[in-house]
């Protein structure tokens, strides 16, 4: 009894251990069975980086003509989207380069067919761009030419030997696995008899059944031993054909690896001779070309290549005006056309600067019946029709003016520069970053009344001061003048003209701009543009900037002319789109200037021009512009922190209205209604705002019966004004450069502050 134990749990174990190998190996070959499947599918080719990408003109049809598109260039496929953003979603069409046809039309244009329906009609800003395309897809064309004969001829002789032998192989492996699974099938049963069995004969308490029982076990003992000699025998052979596979499938991953390695490799050196070639003939053509008048482009000489010309894009500062188109230009020229003024300024005042605030109290939320008060302002000019203080923000016109200097800096980079044409950029681009705080600002700023001021005394911290009055009130007009410590100074007259549509409100500023430097007694002036605000009535309220400029320096005869896009639902460019050319006195255009009013603008160094094709159905031609590297002018500065419930006020605007002590009793802090409004008591406000009107009304009225009294006293009613109202710190003259009659500052109030003597202000509040 004691044996017959023993032998149970003996085979127990046994029995344990066998059933344990068996899932072992069945797990094992599973995974056997998948590499080698994997193994023998074909590899595909490992998708490589965007060998070539840029912008090409593309025939669309007789409507539209040529219109520009993004084109890359990639594993033999040439695709092609509206703008590069449509890069990851977005694909309109693709040809592949292996079955297609590239000719050649003329000096920009070639075309490109696959000989059924997809055909590309494409044309280049010019020869040389329209060459290195060719030569792109060329070499795509051969590379995927090659890839897809070796395909074929693989898959035609080595492919069939090899998948025979593969598949053979499988077939073997799926036998070996078919009687792994009957031996486990066999010895699962069997192994659950003999443990029925080895059971029973624990429970046995008759000697005369003992003997049928040992019998029984016996036999079954005996079949359990067949099986697992079978499945021993199986596994080994499984296990040898498996090795002998295993060897063979890691010679041909390495053979593969080496190959693409090799191939990598060829590839690599083939474009650092193309790169090289090209360098070569656009430094030979740069060699031949003539400096201009003043000596600034030199010839390239040996060891100027730069490694930039491997990342070189189209990009164009213009992308939907007629005018022009830009291509980059040699980058040799990048280190001789750095500008002069990249230099900072150095800080010369030590003093500590006063503690600006840097929040308001929050905008109250106030709700208003808007139909019902604009009803009556259609076609009607807004400065006449009076206006509660909830379409307002805190600031006075006087210091939404005064914050055009929010980007004083440029004129200081201006006042270093060496050359004219140089600062002309500078210029336009404080001339474009006034529009970039009123991408938000919906709201309508104070009418100033007859005779209030604002003044900005930024000397310690910026070195400028700037003074504002209103000298006007109908038509409203308000005169600016500042000087800088830094060589600069700028004076504006600005009459507002507002007309209400229904829809939309548009804003005219007229008046000129005018900015002088002590240095180069350089003197330019500009106007503004149109300021459009949309969905008065309906709808979430958005601004709108359109119109032209023409930056002009009166000194030297050099111009800028500026391209404000309006936005257009159809349009497919970016929106609030700034674009613009520096030309001299002769027309040469020697900047090329591309941004948006909101957010940044940059210009890049004009190389070379020339006049390209016919634009579309217009009949108009593009000069196209050879330029270097794009540079930043100038970047608009975050908003503060919750700006969105403080009328999105810049870090400066939010300074503006700050209590000021020493200033003139017609400053605009000192205005109640205003400082109401801040505060958040609206009711207030508008009752004082209604108080501070009757009183200007009154004094206006006194005015004109005085300019009576004179009429009559003298029987004569010419040259005697309606109105004989005369500003204070601002006379009346005719401007030597516009003849336009303007407001030129007469002096004296920084003195007067300076003494704290008022005498000659009105009583306005």
């Amino acid at each position: 009894l004691a044996t017959a134990v023993s032998v149970v749990h003996w085979v127990k174990l046994f029995l344990i251990a066998v059933v344990c190998l068996c899932q072992f190996l069945l797990r094992v070959s599973v995974a056997l069975i998948f590499w080698g499947r994997v193994m023998s599918e074909p590899k595909n080719p490992t998708p490589a980086a965007d060998t070539y990408k840029g912008w090409v003109f593309k025939w669309t049809n007789y409507i539209k003509g040529y219109q520009r598109r993004w084109f890359v260039l990639s594993n033999g496929l040439l695709s092609y989207y509206r703008t590069q953003a449509e890069m990851g979603h977005t694909c309109r069409g693709t040809i592949n380069l292996a079955t297609a046809t590239i000719t050649v039309d003329d000096a920009c244009n070639f075309v490109i067919s696959n000989g059924g329906a997809q055909t590309y009609h494409l044309k280049a800003s010019c020869e040389v761009e329209r060459q290195r395309w060719i030569t792109a897809l060329e070499l795509a064309k051969a590379k995927a030419a090659r890839l897809q004969a070796e395909s074929g001829n693989y898959t035609h002789s080595d492919s069939a030997l090899l998948s025979n032998e593969v598949q053979a192989a499988l077939r073997t492996l799926g036998s070996k696995v078919e009687d792994l699974s009957t031996c486990n099938d066999l010895i699962s049963k069997h192994g659950s008899a003999l443990q029925r069995s080895l059971s029973e004969l624990d429970n046995l308490r008759l000697p005369g059944e003992a003997g049928d029982k040992f019998r029984q076990v016996t036999e079954r003992a005996t079949l359990f031993r067949i099986t697992s000699n079978a499945m021993i025998n199986a596994c080994r052979d499984f296990l040898a054909l498996a090795q002998a596979h295993n060897k063979r499938w890691q010679k041909a991953l390495l053979a593969e690896r080496e190959q693409r390695v090799r191939l990598e490799e060829a590839l690599e050196q083939l474009a650092k001779q193309h790169n090289h070639l090209e360098r070569a003939f656009r430094g030979a053509a740069q060699a031949n070309a003539a400096p201009d008048n003043k000596g600034e482009l030199r010839r390239p000489g040996k060891g100027e290549a730069s490694d930039e010309d491997d990342d070189n894009e189209f990009f164009d500062a213009v992308e939907e005006a007629p005018e022009f188109i830009t291509v980059p230009a040699d980058p040799q020229f990048h280190k001789s056309a750095s500008p002069s003024s990249s230099r900072e300024l150095p800080s010369q005042d030590l003093v500590p600067l006063k503690k600006r605030r840097t929040r308001i109290p929050d905008k109250p939320n106030y709700s208003l019946n808007l139909w019902s008060i604009m009803k009556n302002c259609i076609g009607k000019d807004l400065s006449k029709i009076p206006m509660p203080v909830n379409f307002n923000e805190p600031i006075s016109m006087l210091q939404r003016l005064s914050e055009d200097l929010e980007y004083h800096e440029l004129l200081d980079k201006a006042a270093k520069c060496h050359s004219s044409l140089e600062q002309m950029c500078y210029v336009a681009a404080f001339c474009v970053s006034a529009y970039s705080t009123t991408v938000y600002r919906t709201g309508k700023p104070f009418n100033p009344l007859l005779g209030e001021t604002f003044e900005l005394d930024r000397r310690r911290e910026s070195g400028y001061r700037s003074l504002c009055e209103q000298v006007s009130h109908h038509p409203p007009a308000a005169a600016h003048h500042v000087i800088s410590e830094r060589g600069w100074t700028l004076r504006q007259e600005i009459t507002v003209a507002s007309k209400f549509r229904g829809k939309y409100l548009s804003i005219m500023p007229l008046g000129t701009i005018h900015a002088v430097f002590a240095k180069s007694n350089n003197h330019y002036t500009w106007k503004k543009v149109t300021t459009t605000v949309h969905n008065i009535i309906v709808g979430k309220l958005w601004i709108d900037q359109s119109g032209e400029i023409d930056v002009v320096n009166h000194t030297t005869g050099d111009r800028c002319h500026l391209k404000f896009a309006p936005y257009s639902y159809f349009s497919r460019d970016i929106a609030r789109k700034v674009t613009g050319v520096v030309m001299d006195k002769d027309g040469k255009a020697h900047y090329v200037l591309s941004g948006t009013w909101d957010e940044k603008m940059e210009f890049s160094r004009v190389m070379q021009s020339s006049r390209g094709g016919e634009n579309g159905t217009e009949g108009k031609q593009k000069t196209v512009y050879q330029t270097l590297k794009a540079r930043e002018l100038w970047k608009r500065n975050p908003l503060p922190d919750g700006a969105e419930s403080m009328y999105f006020f810049t870090a400066l605007a939010l300074t503006l209205n700050e209590p000021e002590e020493g200033v003139a009793p017609t400053d605009s802090r000192r205005r109640p209604d205003q400082r109401l409004m801040e505060d958040g008591r609206w009711d207030e406000a508008n009752s004082e705002k209604q108080r501070l009107e009757e009183k200007q009304r009154s004094a206006r009225r006194e005015r004109e019966r005085e300019a009576a009294s004179q009429r009559a006293s003298s029987q004569s009613e010419e040259g005697v004004p309606h109105d004989n109202y005369k500003s204070r710190w601002f006379d009346r003259c005719e401007d030597q450069i516009t003849g336009e009659q303007i407001h030129i500052y007469n002096g004296g109030y920084w003195e007067a502050k300076e003494l704290g003597s008022w005498e000659g202000c009105p009583d306005i509040f």
